[in-house]
């Protein structure tokens, strides 16, 4: 997500420096690649500004990339714009990015986006008046099997309906995340009804069935 809704014009910091945590990190990142190959590690430098900002990326945090890549500001700007994993206005403390592709709607996605319309108040693009929560619609994210699937900040949660997904939402409310994954407590990507192979127990070790 790049710019939640309608575009308008954000308040941008006047200046960004990395935290000297956070500089230790992007030292460590850019460590990884040859000299004069720095420019490898924009990507999880930007992530680090990104997370150090509260969740979006202020132009100033790109431009103290750029320099510490001795890259030109507009090529650090290209890769800000391009990725949605970038977001270029505030967000919200929890970012809920509901998939709407295909198999997400096929097993019920327009019922986890209404839910999070009627239970927060706002529709794709908005953030809720506390800034808690911003919801958008997102392309695939690569949890089809487990479908429908609404991604919070770094974190999957499958199998969602529409009562589910409220009460994911209060629980967040409530400041009590729940543990990540299917919400009806599938195993991985198993069936929904259960496992259909390997069904029977292995036999003892030493035992006659396992000889043959």
């Amino acid at each position: 997500m790049n710019t939640p809704g309608v575009a308008a014009a954000v308040e941008q910091p006047e200046s960004f420096a990395f935290t000297a945590e956070n500089l230790a990190a992007a030292k460590a990142h850019i460590a990884k690649y040859p000299p004069g190959r720095q420019a490898s590690a924009v990507l999880p430098l930007l992530d680090l500004a990104q997370r150090q900002s509260g969740g979006w990326l202020p132009r100033a945090a790109m431009d103290y990339v750029a320099g510490l890549l001795e890259m030109a500001p507009i090529r650090v700007y290209e890769i800000g714009t391009f990725y949605t994993m970038f977001n270029l206005q505030p967000v919200g403390r929890y970012l809920l990015q509901a998939c709407t592709t295909t198999p997400c709607w096929l097993r019920g996605s327009d019922d986890v986006v209404a839910a999070c319309e009627r239970k927060l108040g706002i529709g794709i693009g908005e953030t809720t008046p506390d800034g808690r929560f911003t919801l958008v619609e997102v392309e695939c994210l690569g949890a089809c099997v487990n479908a429908p699937v609404l991604q919070v900040n770094d974190d999957f949660y499958e199998d969602l309906d529409g009562p589910a997904t409220e009460a994911l939402l209060d629980a967040f409310c409530a400041g009590k995340p729940p543990s990540p994954g299917s919400v009806i407590g599938r195993q991985a990507s198993e069936p929904v009804t259960g496992p259909t192979t390997l069904t029977i127990p292995a036999a003892p070790s030493g035992s006659r069935a396992e000889r043959t």
